[in-house]
């Protein structure tokens, strides 16, 4: 069974939420959100063109897009490497040398995060037929 349409919408959903902690002032929780939004949204693209989806680094996942002969912008590139970062440091302490990593994400960077996400959910659902 194909399930890219599930795996578009918990994209939506995670990039609402994104927003949701941003306006929170959870910048960490806005940056991890954000990469989880990206990570679904590749993952439907992958999916729906049969593509099997797996893994957490974005830029492998646009390499996966790039290899089934999608035109990747190269912006979306170190967009897509500035959202790896965050899948880790954002959630977990020894992520960081010392201290809890709600004390080190600022609103400039969450909100950095969620443009970086808007741009590549955007390729993908160009590409999805949106």
């Amino acid at each position: 069974m194909n399930r890219w349409r599930d795996w578009w919408t918990q994209a939506q959903a995670d990039f609402q939420h994104a927003h949701y902690a941003l306006q929170g002032g959870h910048y960490e929780w806005a940056c991890f959100a954000a990469q989880q939004a990206t990570e679904k949204a590749l993952k439907a693209l992958l999916e729906k063109h049969g593509r099997r989806a797996t893994g957490h680094v974005l830029v492998r996942l646009l390499e996966a897009v790039w290899d089934m002969g999608a035109d990747v912008p190269d912006p979306l590139w170190d967009k897509a490497r500035i959202l790896d970062k965050f899948y880790i440091p954002t959630r977990y302490p020894n992520g960081l040398v010392e201290g809890a990593p709600t004390e080190f994400y600022t609103q400039e960077e969450a909100q950095h995060a969620l443009d970086c996400a808007e741009q590549i959910l955007w390729f993908c659902d160009r590409l999805l037929g949106g």
